[in-house]
């Protein structure tokens, strides 16, 4: 098998962890000898251990007292450089160094000061035999969340809506009326697992009422973020109960009472969207959903703050309503869902 196949192999593995690291990045490894795949895994969870010792483990539990010798004469593959520094768990690349392996193939470059060629390095010296940048590009896409983080300072921005078939929004008179159906909002809380946060400001949390959860797919709550300026949302809102940790922008109050988070602001008039993008980014907040309403999703597009859009057109037409904000993206994809259509888009300057 190439090199391609064993490192698409990585992003497989990777990908069960969506949601689960932030703020590190998904990685798998895979452990290959004389063609044969002898041990394999990915990091699952923020905090414990990476993909590589996960795959040498592998190896141990399935060969026993044999894995020394396999590992010395295997090749090991992963789609991001194994990392050089103590953090929560010792460095990757030494684990490789003290079982000698052969050869490791590696898909990018960790751009982490604390990495950042610094692994390759001490595989080389070591006589391990090192190729990278394989699927550079797959693998640096498959892990944009974290490389906008490091790279830019902030959050990877998504944007998403429901708009009708021409054009709408959201009702004039601010009653909550749906537009997108069962299959678009079951879809929409996968996305909410997958993702750090979830952003909305103070007229969507007073006229739609939002839970802001999770509750229609398996998997944990995103942290919710509220902009309220004055603090008027009121304190039986949704956004006040405990199903999830919830930060409140304000120019009034920092204070913490049980999940509730208040973050003064100064001239929250100002700059709003970049203040917020470098706040999340201080708070290792990875990526970060922003669902309205229509002024908030403006200031981000206005800016060009953010990365992806994930937008549901309705078959469906209304007399009258709030015009949908205007989208300058690139296409990358349109979905069937149910009777909606998603449409997902990519900032070309990203």
């Amino acid at each position: 098998m190439s090199d391609e196949f064993y490192i698409k192999r990585c992003l497989e593995l990777a990908s069960l962890a969506i949601g689960n690291v932030s703020p590190n990045p998904m990685v798998g490894c895979v452990i290959v000898l004389n063609g044969k795949i002898i041990g394999e895994g990915y990091h699952q969870e923020y905090g414990k251990a990476h993909a590589e010792p996960n795959a040498v483990k592998a190896v141990f539990d399935q060969y026993g007292d044999e894995a020394p010798n396999l590992l010395k004469q295997a090749t090991a593959f992963v789609n991001l450089e194994p990392c050089a520094h103590f953090g929560k768990t010792p460095p990757c690349a030494d684990l490789f160094v003290k079982h000698q392996l052969r050869k490791v193939v590696i898909g990018n470059r960790d751009p982490f000061s604390g990495v950042d060629g610094k692994g390759i390095e001490k595989l080389k010296n070591a006589g391990i035999e090192v190729i990278s940048g394989v699927l550079d590009d797959e693998c640096k896409y498959f892990n944009r969340r974290f490389f906008t983080r490091i790279q830019q300072q902030r959050p990877y921005i998504i944007l998403k809506w429901a708009e009708t078939a021409n054009g709408y929004f959201a009702t004039k008179d601010g009653h909550q009326k749906w537009i997108s159906g069962a299959l678009a909002k079951r879809l929409a809380h996968q996305w909410r697992t997958e993702e750090d946060a979830i952003l909305i400001g103070k007229q969507t949390a007073i006229m739609d009422n939002p839970q802001l959860t999770a509750r229609d797919w398996p998997g944990k709550n995103p942290v919710r973020l509220v902009i309220d300026k004055n603090l008027q949302i009121p304190a039986s809102n949704h956004i006040y109960n405990n199903e999830a940790k919830t930060i409140i922008f304000n120019e009034i109050k920092t204070d913490v009472t049980d999940n509730i988070h208040y973050i003064q602001m100064e001239d929250m008039h100002f700059y709003l969207a970049q203040k917020i993008a470098f706040q999340l980014y201080l708070m290792d907040v990875q990526s970060v959903i922003i669902e309205g309403g229509a002024n908030i999703l403006r200031q981000f597009l206005d800016t060009n703050l953010w990365d992806e859009a994930r937008i549901f057109s309705s078959s469906g037409s209304w007399d009258e309503g709030i015009p949908s904000p205007v989208i300058n993206g690139k296409l990358q994809e349109q979905i069937q869902i149910g009777h909606d259509k998603l449409s997902i888009y990519i900032n070309p300057c990203r």
